[in-house]
């Protein structure tokens, strides 16, 4: 098992304060307040509905919130001028949860096209670039002829993660990274994104269900309820925190398992 490596300086590079989302009558987020440190892999857990996409995506830019303010590397996404704003955007590496390839293109054009629109690389640069970011997630050099529908479920989160990485970002940002992966994919996926946050000194805010990654590889993690960040910091607090929600995660049979197999790792170590 991998074990976060706590590479966090303390620096807020990410700053949400009281920003709430709303769809017609109904509230996703209400004075939503959340920090993100450099260097940390930052877990955002919560129950079916609290938003933790939906926030991700606010994060990004992909949603437009009612109020609230948005700082990354202390500058305000929802005001600066859209050429700012496209410039601080390149400075992000996104995975969604289906990967989002495009069908028609194979992985090398896939990851290329990054780099051809917004670096503006001629193809044969970009392609050649995308060949070092395809190798760099852990997928074989022939994997960039092949198109999406020939892909496994964990070669297309690895595709979709060296797209995330083309324009080599500061930030990732992964939607359910290890969805739908079986266990060993999930934990090598899980490995994978530790061993390039040390490597490119990558922050990471990652959404997840999965305990197997929160306790893995996770230096923070927030947890969304009742429209708000109910509790953000290291496991053993969040454990405790006194939510009938947070403790039947926590501490169900799952969660159990998960924090035995996170001290032995840790007693091993």
């Amino acid at each position: 098992m991998v074990m976060p490596q706590a590479q966090s300086t303390g620096e807020t590079i990410v700053q949400v304060r009281n920003l709430t989302n709303r769809f017609g009558s109904h509230t996703v987020h209400e004075r939503l307040n959340l920090d993100v440190y450099r260097g940390e892999v930052l877990g955002v857990v919560g129950g079916s509905g609290t938003g933790k996409s939906v926030l991700l995506r606010s994060i990004v830019g992909l949603q437009t919130p009612v109020e609230g303010s948005v700082h990354i590397f202390g500058q305000d996404m929802l005001s600066m001028p859209p050429a700012q704003r496209s410039q601080l955007e390149r400075r992000f590496g996104v995975l969604f949860q289906r990967g989002a390839l495009f069908s028609s293109l194979t992985v090398t054009e896939n990851v290329a096209m990054p780099l051809i629109e917004h670096a503006g690389l001629g193809r044969a640069d970009a392609e050649h670039l995308a060949g070092m970011k395809i190798a760099l997630a852990g997928l074989p050099a022939e994997a960039g002829a092949q198109y999406p529908a020939s892909l496994s479920g964990g070669m297309i989160k690895r595709a979709a993660l060296a797209r995330a990485l083309a324009l080599d970002p500061a930030i990732l940002f992964l939607d359910e990274p290890t969805a739908g992966l079986d266990p060993i994919g999930a934990g090598a996926f899980d490995e994978l994104i530790v061993t390039l946050r040390d490597a490119l000194g990558l922050t990471v805010f990652l959404v997840t269900h999965d305990l197997d990654t929160l306790y893995t590889i996770c230096d923070r993690v927030a947890v969304l309820s009742n429209r708000q960040v109910l509790v953000a910091g290291p496991l053993d607090v969040v454990e405790s925190t006194d939510d009938s929600w947070v403790q039947d995660y926590f501490h169900g049979p799952r969660g159990r398992a998960a924090s035995h197999a996170r001290r032995r790792a840790l007693e091993i170590k």
